[in-house]
C-alpha cells in the first residue's frame, strides 16, 4: 500500500510540475524559516544553560526611590557578600563579589595584549560550574593568581603549557596562571569573560575600599549568588530585601533600597524593569518571532491547500473511480494525506538545504553563533513533530474536500464545485496578504522608530570625535600627551572625561534650595577636564562654560537643562548645590546631552572639573582639513611614545553612539526577512492560483477575444478578484497592526507618531505587488491566439 501511495504520489507530482514546485518550494521556504527561528529561540530560551546550576543562580540587585521614581540596579556595596555570608550563609551554597568587566592589559615578554576580564571571589569557577582544561577550579584562592581561557591562554603562549607560567596585569601585578577553562558558549551572559582574577587581588588594587567612610553607600560591585538545594528564590529575596536599608544611616533611608534576587534564567529574556517591576524584556522578540514562524508556515500551508482544493474538478474523476471500486472514504482521506506526508516530506529535506546554506548568514544578522544540533536527539523529534503539524495543516483540508466528492455525479458528468467551492480558498487568500501586510506595516514602523531616534539631537558633535582609553602614564603626563598631539595637526582639541556615550556613575545626597526634605535623589555625575566642553561642542545655554581663568572652577557645577528644570529652577547661573558639607555653585546650563539609551528622556546630569585620575577615557577633535587615516596614525605614533606597550584602541563616537541601536536594528532587519519570504510565499500562491484561474478560464478567454475584447478589458477580468482579495486584507491588517504596533511603540519614552502615510504604503505595495504577480499570468492568456483555445468546440 504504501509502495502504491509513492507510486501515484510521483505521478501526480510529475504530472504537474509547475504547481507541485510551487506548492514544494513554497513549503521548503515556509519550513527553512520556522527551522532557523526555531534555532534561534531555543538559543534564547536556553541562555546561561551550560551552566550547571542556572536555575538556583541569581544576581542580587536593588530597587531604590531615586528622583521621584523607583530605579532598578545591579550594582551592589562591596560588603553585599560578606553580610549575605553571615546573616543568610545556610541559605546560599555560594555567594560570590565581582568587579565589573574591564579589559586588563596582559604581558609576557614582550607579548601585550588586552583581553576582557572580571575579577571574582574564589567560589565563582565552581558556581559557574567551569569546564576545566588544565588546572582546578579551586585556582583563584591564591591572590596572585589568573584564570584564561582556552582563547586567551592560545593568544599569550600559543602551544606552550600556561600552567604556572608568570604575566603581569595591566603592567604592575605578577600573578600566576593557575588554570585553564573552555570558552564560554555565545549564549551565557559571561561569553565575552576570558581572563578571571581574584577579589582579594581588585581589593589590593583598590584600597580606597576599605577606607570608606560610608561604605554601605557606594555601590561599585557586582554580587552573585547560588542558592542550596532547598532554596525557594523567592522566598530567600523577600527575607534579604532589607539586608540594606539595616545599614545605611537616616540620609540613605529614604531612598529605601530593596534588595532581591534576579535569577539567571531571567537575565537574558526578562531584563527590563520599570518603576520596580519586571517587565519583560528580549521575551517580547522571542514571542514575535515564534508568531511570524508560525504565520509563515500558515501561508506555505495555505498555498498547498490552496493550489490542492483548486484543482479538485482535475482528480474528481480518480476519486469517483476509486469509490466505485470499493474504496472507502476513510481510504481516500489516508491517500491523500500520504501524498501531503511525502511532499511535505520533500520539502523538510530541501528546508534543511536551505537552512544550511543560509545559517552562516542569519547567526551574522541576529549576532549568533548557532549550529544545527545534529547529534541532539530532542532536533530529530522536534523535527519528526514538525513534519507531522506540518503535514497534517496542509493536508487536512484537501483531504477531507477531495474525499467528499459523489462518484455517481463525477462520473455522469453532472460534479461541478459550485458557487461557494472557492469561497474557503478565498478567505485563506485573505489570511496571507493580511500576515503579509501586517509584517511589511512592522518593518517599516521599526525603521521609523529607528531613524526617529537616531535623528533625535544629542547635544554635542559627534563627527570626527573618537575615543581613546585613559591608561595610567597618560594620567600622568595628559597635557604633554595633548600638546604633542596638537602639535602634529591632527588634533583640533582633546579632553578627559570618563564617558561620552554612557554614565560611569553616578551619585546621590544632593541638596538645593526649595529641594523637598524627603526627596532622595541620584544623578549622573560626569568628571571632565577643563577642555572638554570645546572638544565636544556642547551647547551651552546660560551661564559659561568651565575656564582656567576661574580658579573656583574647581567647586563649579555645569548642569544639562534636565537638571535645571527637576530643581525648579528658573534661572539656575548663580545658584549653589550641596554635597557632603561642600558647596558647589552653577555656573552654566547645557542642552541634554544623550549619553544612554535614544529611547528615554535624559536624566538630570552634572559636569565638574576633577583630577584626571578620577577618568577613563580621552575625547579627541579631528582636524577635519586632514586625511582621518593620517591623523589616527599621527595620534598612534604619539600614543606609544607615552604607552609603548598599550595596545592602540580607538573608538569613533559616532560608531559607540550607534551601537545603542543595535538590539532594534537587528530586530528591524530580521523582521524585514521574513517580510520578503513571507510575501514570496503568498505570491508563490497566487502565482499557482492565477495560472490556473487562467487555465480554466482559456475558452471564456479565447470567446471573449473573438468578440472584441482587449487585452486591457481581460487583464481587468482576472485580476479584479485577487485585487478585491487583498483589499480586503488591507482593510483587516490596518487595525490590526496598528493596535499591536502602538503597544510595542508604548515600550519606548520616546518614539515616532504612526502615520497614515505607512498604512497607505503598505496597501500601495501589496497591490502593486499582487498586480505584478497575476498581471503576468492575466497578460498571458489575453495574448494566447484564440484559435487555439477554441480549435476543439
Amino acid at each position: 500500500m504504501i509502495k502504491n501511495y509513492l507510486k501515484t504520489t510521483w505521478r501526480n507530482l510529475v504530472k504537474s510540475k509547475g504547481y507541485s514546485a510551487i506548492n514544494i518550494g513554497g513549503l521548503a521556504v515556509g519550513m527553512a524559516v520556522v527551522m532557523l527561528i526555531g534555532l534561534w529561540v531555543y538559543d534564547e530560551l536556553t541562555y546561561n544553560s551550560y551552566h550547571k546550576n542556572y536555575d538556583r543562580i541569581a544576581q542580587v540587585m536593588q530597587h531604590a526611590n531615586f528622583n521621584g521614581k523607583i530605579g532598578t540596579q545591579s550594582a551592589n556595596p562591596a560588603l553585599m557578600g560578606p553580610e549575605l555570608r553571615a546573616k543568610y550563609g545556610n541559605d546560599f551554597k555560594y555567594v560570590v563579589q565581582a568587579s565589573w568587566y574591564y579589559n586588563p592589559l596582559l604581558s609576557v615578554g614582550d607579548k601585550h595584549i588586552s583581553q576582557e576580564g572580571i575579577y571574582f571571589e574564589e567560589d565563582a569557577p565552581e558556581m559557574l560550574s567551569l569546564q576545566m582544561l588544565k588546572g582546578t577550579r579551586a585556582g583563584l584562592h591564591d591572590t596572585h593568581s589568573i584564570l584564561l581561557s582556552a582563547s586567551a591562554a592560545q593568544a599569550l603562549f600559543g602551544e606552550e603549557d600556561p600552567m604556572g607560567k608568570t604575566l603581569r596585569v595591566d603592567r604592575s601585578q605578577e600573578v600566576k596562571v593557575t588554570g585553564v577553562y573552555e570558552d564560554l558558549p555565545n549564549n551565557s551572559s559571561f561569553n565575552k569573560v576570558k581572563v578571571i582574577l581574584p577579589w582579594s587581588l581588585w581589593i589590593i588594587q583598590n584600597p580606597w575600599v576599605n577606607k570608606m567612610e560610608k561604605p554601605w553607600g557606594s555601590n561599585f560591585s557586582q554580587t552573585f549568588v547560588q542558592l542550596t538545594e532547598q532554596g525557594d528564590m523567592e522566598n530567600i529575596s523577600r527575607k534579604i530585601k532589607h539586608v540594606k536599608s539595616d545599614k545605611v544611616g537616616k540620609d540613605e533611608a529614604k531612598t529605601n533600597w530593596v534588595v532581591f534576587l534576579h535569577p539567571m534564567r531571567k537575565w537574558n529574556l526578562y531584563n527590563e524593569f520599570r518603576n520596580g517591576i519586571n517587565t519583560g524584556g528580549s521575551i517580547q522578540y522571542v514571542r514575535l518571532f515564534s508568531l511570524i514562524g508560525g504565520f509563515v508556515l500558515l501561508l506555505a500551508c495555505i498555498n498547498f491547500m490552496n493550489l490542492t482544493t483548486a484543482r479538485s474538478e482535475k482528480r474528481a474523476k480518480e476519486v469517483g473511480i476509486r469509490k466505485t471500486v470499493g474504496s472507502h472514504r476513510l481510504q481516500l482521506i489516508g491517500r491523500f494525506f500520504a501524498e501531503s506526508y511525502i511532499t511535505v516530506l520533500i520539502a523538510f529535506v530541501l528546508s534543511l538545504l536551505l537552512v544550511i546554506l543560509f545559517l552562516p548568514s542569519f547567526n551574522e544578522v541576529a549576532d549568533k553563533k548557532i549550529e544545527i544540533p545534529w547529534l541532539n536527539p530532542l532536533f530529530w523529534c522536534t523535527s519528526l513533530a514538525f513534519i507531522v503539524i506540518t503535514g497534517l495543516l496542509a493536508g487536512s483540508y484537501p483531504a477531507f474536500y477531495l474525499s467528499s466528492f459523489q462518484p455517481l455525479k463525477v462520473l455522469k458528468g453532472t460534479f461541478k464545485v459550485g458557487r461557494f467551492a472557492s469561497v474557503p480558498r478565498q478567505v485563506l487568500v485573505v489570511v496571507q496578504f493580511t500576515v503579509s501586510i501586517m509584517l511589511i506595516i512592522g518593518t517599516i514602523i521599526v525603521y521609523q522608530q529607528i531613524q526617529h531616534a537616531k535623528s533625535r539631537p544629542v547635544g554635542y558633535t559627534k563627527t570626527g570625535l573618537i575615543n581613546l582609553p585613559l591608561e595610567g602614564e597618560l594620567r600622568k603626563h595628559f597635557e604633554a600627551f595633548r600638546t604633542d598631539l596638537k602639535n602634529t595637526g591632527a588634533i583640533e582639541e582633546m579632553a578627559g572625561c570618563q564617558l561620552l556615550t554612557g554614565v560611569w556613575n553616578s551619585n546621590g545626597g544632593f541638596d538645593w534650595e526649595g529641594k523637598d526634605p524627603d526627596l532622595a535623589t541620584d544623578f549622573p555625575n560626569n568628571s571632565v577636564s577643563v577642555d572638554f566642553g570645546k572638544t565636544v561642542q556642547w551647547q551651552i545655554k546660560a551661564g559659561r562654560d568651565f575656564s582656567k581663568a576661574f580658579a573656583t572652577d574647581s567647586m563649579a557645577f555645569i548642569i544639562n537643562e534636565s537638571a535645571a528644570r527637576f530643581m525648579g529652577f528658573k534661572d539656575p547661573v548663580g545658584k549653589t548645590i550641596r554635597q557632603g558639607g561642600e558647596r558647589f555653585t552653577i555656573i552654566g546650563v547645557v542642552n541634554d546631552i544623550l549619553q544612554e539609551s535614544p529611547f528615554f528622556p535624559v536624566r538630570p546630569t552634572l559636569y565638574h572639573l576633577d583630577s584626571y585620575d578620577a577618568m577613563v577615557n580621552t575625547v579627541l577633535k579631528l582636524n577635519p582639513k586632514q586625511n582621518a587615516g593620517r591623523s589616527i596614525s599621527a595620534i598612534e605614533g604619539v600614543w606609544k611614545k607615552y604607552v609603548e606597550d598599550v595596545p592602540f584602541n580607538y573608538s569613533f563616537v559616532d560608531e559607540a553612539f550607534g551601537d545603542k541601536f543595535k538590539v532594534e536594528e537587528r530586530i528591524g532587519k530580521l523582521s524585514s526577512y521574513f517580510a520578503v519570504l513571507a510575501i514570496f510565499i503568498s505570491c508563490l500562491g497566487l502565482f499557482g492560483m492565477a495560472s490556473f484561474v487562467a487555465e480554466q478560464r482559456t475558452k471564456e478567454i479565447g470567446i471573449r477575444k473573438v468578440l472584441g475584447a482587449s487585452v486591457a478589458n481581460l487583464l481587468q477580468l482576472l485580476s479584479k478578484e485577487f485585487i478585491l482579495l487583498v483589499s480586503t486584507s488591507c482593510i483587516i491588517a490596518v487595525p490590526v497592526a496598528w493596535y499591536y504596533l502602538s503597544q510595542w511603540l508604548n515600550n519606548y519614552d520616546y518614539r515616532v507618531r504612526i502615520s497614515w502615510l505607512v498604512f497607505l504604503v503598505a496597501a500601495v505595495l501589496a497591490l502593486v505587488i499582487t498586480l505584478l504577480t497575476v498581471g503576468f499570468q492575466a497578460i498571458k492568456a489575453a495574448t494566447a491566439n484564440p484559435v487555439r483555445s477554441l480549435r476543439n468546440e
